[in-house]
């Protein structure tokens, strides 16, 4: 019953879209190590396990500590989020079948679930106090940064950007990354990145926002479909998507010379991906959204990650 109800809960919190913040948490982590790293000869050569602030130890104790901050962090925040959305969810013909409404877990045991996680990501977020030199940080940000997550989920009551905080919601992972590793100094690239995963993730949620532009209209929840449209709020999605390839390039040059020429070439991909996923979905067809939302978007944020490690093995 134990290994079930578990089962459950990760479905409860979709685990697996931990894909979609975290690649964009390890490239902005990477970009950090890479920015204490050994420079020599005028070429930047890397290496990730001896950071000239600390040992292959405080490498591992920031790897660690990252990944499981960011798992503790979104688990709470999104079991949180289907606590407060649990009546709309039952009144939802499209996620009625969810699991609070459906009766597959207690309301006690997602809040148990819910405080489990978020007391794990605060006591998680003392380990970089053992990293060198300790890090403070994470853990005096911990709390804000927890109160932001779960704010999103009141943000449809109020205003139709809430596609937009949670946004910003995700822009968190790479920055909290960055300052985990390099604390508050040379914020400019975490913050670029940060954006860049504001106006992706802002715009694939209006994409799937419009499959309840019509319920959130009838529960009197403020979406863009809802309060625009499907097709006007396609086209805001389109351009946040343009917004997100601006600012990739813009990471290039900011975060010069830690990115390459293998960086360029992907954002080029990631625009195409990006193309794609707004030809399969039309006003009129909207069959197609979970594939844009879950397939491609899962590639351009594991993709970006991958690109990321490879220019740190090639030795940028």
């Amino acid at each position: 019953m134990i290994l079930t109800r578990l089962r459950l809960l990760l479905e409860l919190i979709r685990f697996s879209h931990t894909l979609f913040a975290l690649p964009f948490a390890l490239l902005s982590a990477l970009l950090a190590w890479q920015k204490k790293g050994t420079f020599s000869s005028g070429r930047e050569e890397v290496d990730v396990a001896a950071v000239d602030a600390g040992s292959a130890t405080s490498f591992w104790i920031e790897f660690v500590g990252i990944l499981l901050c960011m798992v503790f962090a979104r688990s709470a925040a999104m079991a949180f989020n289907r606590l407060v959305d649990r009546r709309f969810d039952a009144a939802n013909p499209r996620t009625a079948q969810r699991h609070l409404p459906a009766g597959l877990l207690s309301a006690g045991t997602v809040w148990l679930f819910t405080g489990c996680c978020a007391a794990a990501f605060l006591l998680t977020t003392l380990v970089f106090l053992w990293a060198t030199p300790p890090n403070p940080w994470p853990s005096l940000l911990s709390v804000p940064v927890l109160l932001f997550l779960g704010s999103y989920s009141f943000t449809k009551r109020f205003t139709v950007l809430a596609h937009f905080w949670l946004g910003a919601s995700l822009l968190l992972a790479p920055l909290a990354a960055w300052i985990a590793i390099l604390g508050l100094t040379d914020l400019v690239i975490p913050l670029t990145l940060g954006l860049v995963v504001l106006f992706w993730v802002a715009g694939f949620d209006i994409i799937y926002a419009c499959q309840d532009a019509a319920f959130d209209r009838q529960a009197g929840l403020r979406s863009l479909p809802a309060r625009l449209g499907v097709g006007p709020a396609l086209r805001v999605a389109m351009a946040c998507h343009f917004v997100m390839v601006v600012l990739l390039a813009a990471l290039y040059v900011v975060a010069d010379p830690l990115l390459g020429n293998v960086y360029l070439a992907a954002v080029a991909v990631v625009a195409v991906l990006l193309v794609y996923e707004h030809a399969v979905v039309k006003p009129s067809d909207l069959t197609r959204v979970n594939h844009a939302f879950f397939q491609v978007n899962a590639v351009i944020s594991v993709g970006l990650f991958v690109v990321g490690l490879i220019e740190v093995l090639r030795g940028r």
